[in-house]
């Protein structure tokens, strides 16, 4: 069994300015997908899934197949690639919303969107994150072995000192789990950056200011699911829509998800932990970080350069 990697690539990037998804911060153009895909493809994966906007569905398939046309598996097996789009109106038979929304229903909805392209363990990530190499081998193992199970999720989380950005406060979900290491609940927290005295403050769900170690497991959307998930969570959305299907900006969010089958006790979610330093382009300002980072690991022979 070969794992899939599904791509959360529907997002415009607003405080960025652009798509983020397409932007070539390689030494040769690559994308910060075109990373995750080579290490997912090093991890054992074997399947690849966008989720795109109707928009933009046409650039991102011509870009994939001209880059990956010759990527093969460990196997030998040539990549497989599908692409779904995630649209406002792709909610279920029977419920409406308010017409003046724009956006869709955030992160949950768009993984609902690959339910009938994926059959086996997948992997869920951000199209404009950098999760590294270690990040793909623990998450590529831990799908492999729950093959055959249901009711059984992971999320990889990394250490908060490791997922901060130099220009400016992030918003990052900060985990708690029990010492069975399943995870009790994610709190978002906002403003999360690194004070002058060197220690870590955010501001809470709550609104309230409070600081936070900074060895910290924080979730940076790197989630593994087996299939039954979809099933769970297309009911959950049905009960999310009867309380929010009126609202102009509330989303359903993986995190919310997760949160319901620990309350109704149908699924357990395993807090696995990486050795691999995360980054990202969340500001226009993070992109020449980026580009040196990428450049230094070509120089270091970390990744082949050009990439593909």
């Amino acid at each position: 069994m070969k794992p899939t990697l599904l791509v959360l690539a529907a997002g415009m990037g607003s405080r960025y300015g652009g798509l983020k998804q397409m932007d070539g911060l390689g030494p040769n153009g690559e994308t910060i997908i075109d990373y995750s895909i080579y290490d997912a493809v090093q991890a054992g994966f074997g399947k690849v899934v966008y989720i795109v906007r109707e928009y933009f569905k046409e650039d991102m398939e011509k870009h994939v197949h001209e880059k990956y046309s010759n990527v093969k598996c460990l196997d030998g097996t040539p990549l497989e690639f599908a692409f779904v789009t995630q649209e406002l109106n792709k909610i279920p038979e029977g419920f409406t919303y308010n017409p003046e929304r724009e956006k869709p229903w955030g992160t949950a909805h768009a993984v609902l969107m690959a339910k009938d392209v994926i059959k086996e363990p997948f992997a869920v990530i951000n199209g404009d994150d950098y999760y590294g190499k270690d990040s793909f081998r623990v998450i590529g193992e831990w799908l492999k072995a729950h093959e055959n199970t249901t009711g059984k999720y992971c999320l990889v989380g990394f250490e908060l000192e490791n997922t901060l950005s130099e220009s400016g406060g992030v918003s990052r979900g900060i985990c708690a789990a029990g010492a069975d290491h399943l995870l009790t609940h994610v709190e978002e927290h906002h403003k999360v950056e690194k004070a002058a005295d060197g220690k870590i403050y955010a501001e809470n769900s709550k609104g309230d200011k409070v600081e936070i170690p900074a060895n910290t497991l924080a979730s940076m959307n790197m989630w593994g699911f087996t299939p039954d998930y979809f099933d769970k969570s297309a009911e959950i959305f049905k009960r999310f829509l009867k309380e929010n299907g009126n609202e102009l900006k509330a989303e359903f969010y993986i995190p919310y998800v997760i949160d319901c089958t620990i309350k109704d006790n149908t699924a357990t979610t395993e807090l696995l932990s990486t050795t691999s330093r995360w980054f990202g382009v969340t500001y226009k300002a993070d992109r020449p970080g980026v580009v040196a980072k990428f450049q230094e690991f070509a120089d270091k022979g970390i990744y082949p350069t050009p990439l593909y």
